[in-house]
């Protein structure tokens, strides 16, 4: 195990109607000089103009999403693994929603049996699989996704998980979101933690199940405000699930931005460096910054995206650098 893992920067660094050529994307990101690679799984009407962009670039697509509902053209979760390796990506991320397209809410056979025939397809095409902790999908209920990996391991098949912290933080004293994801009388009750601080918090329990091979930052803060300057599909207005990592400018975000309150989401990402550096076992091979345009995240900010995201990575090697020095030097890795 090496504690060095390439860092890639999310394709969604734009805000909505601001169309770029894929060249021209993989140059913002290139140019910033904060990032190892690009994570996108292109849609197959551009997938060759992207693997032409990365080549002129020279900077790599390794890591990408799939989003998909059961039930609506499910043949093309193996297809896409055929497209990820053509593109040259080393891992699949899923974000696998909570119900399937008749409206029921996803059994845990189901979302084995989708897990496991995604990694099948993958282990052909040589593209490695992970399920990721997500809002609106099967993992925002947190109690099922240790018992998920249990039982795709029992089938006999290796799970990675992906891990954005950012999707627990936000929830983190706000009584309506954790009700969303049933944990609100646990949390209450002092049963589930989910304060990254704590040793006995979720995030330590999904750590210690060696199935984090892919992790995401994307800083939150607890009781996240909403953003107010979004826009569901329907009108709504969005939850935050985003916070800006450096100061905005005047005018430039909706709510006062104060730096302490991003210790949270910090410590979260903290805690995964530990368990990277400290332990043998840990099969974490990607992490990527967040920072993200739609409705939920950052859709209506004033500032820049990408200089956002590039901060996030920045941020991300110093500390790796900073704790693995710490550990070399037999410095015990504590918060």
């Amino acid at each position: 195990m090496t504690s060095e893992f390439p860092i890639g920067c999310t394709y969604n660094f734009l805000q909505p109607g601001a169309d770029i050529a894929p060249l021209e994307r993989f140059r913002r990101v290139r140019d910033t000089g904060a990032f190892d690679y690009l994570h996108w799984l292109p849609p197959a009407e551009i997938l060759s103009d992207c693997v032409a962009a990365s080549e002129k670039t020279d900077l790599p697509m390794l890591t990408g999403n799939v989003i998909h509902r059961l039930g609506i053209n499910d043949e093309r979760l193996t297809g896409c693994m055929d497209d990820a390796a053509r593109a040259g990506l080393k891992l699949v991320n899923v974000m696998l929603n909570t119900c399937a397209a008749n409206g029921h809410e996803l059994t845990d056979d189901e979302i084995v049996s989708t897990y496991l025939r995604m990694a099948e397809a993958g282990d052909r095409a040589g593209v490695a699989l992970a399920f990721e902790l997500h809002v609106d999908c099967w993992s925002e209920k947190y109690k099922r996704v240790t018992p998920v990996i249990r039982q795709v391991r029992a089938a006999g098949a290796p799970f990675g998980l992906t891990i954005d912290y950012s999707h627990v933080v936000f929830k983190i004293d706000n009584p309506d979101q954790l009700e969303i994801s049933d944990v609100r009388e646990d949390v209450e009750q002092g049963r589930i933690v989910l304060d990254p601080f704590d040793d006995d918090c979720l995030l330590a329990e999904w750590l210690s199940l060696d199935a984090v091979s892919f992790a995401q930052f994307r800083p939150a803060v607890p009781d996240n405000p909403r953003n107010i300057w979004g826009k569901n599909p329907d009108g709504s207005t969005p939850r935050g699930i985003m916070y800006p990592f450096e100061r905005p400018g005047p005018g430039e975000w909706h709510t006062r931005w104060e730096a302490w309150r991003l210790e949270v989401c910090k410590e979260a990402f903290r805690r995964i460096l530990r368990y990277h550096l400290t332990q043998a076992e840990s099969p974490l091979r990607f992490a990527i910054t967040e920072m993200i345009g739609t409705s939920d995240y950052g859709m209506g900010a004033g500032f820049s995206l990408l200089e956002q995201n590039a901060a996030c990575a920045r941020w991300i090697r110093e500390e790796r650098a900073r704790l693995a020095a710490m550990h070399k030097s037999g410095i015990p890795l504590s918060h």
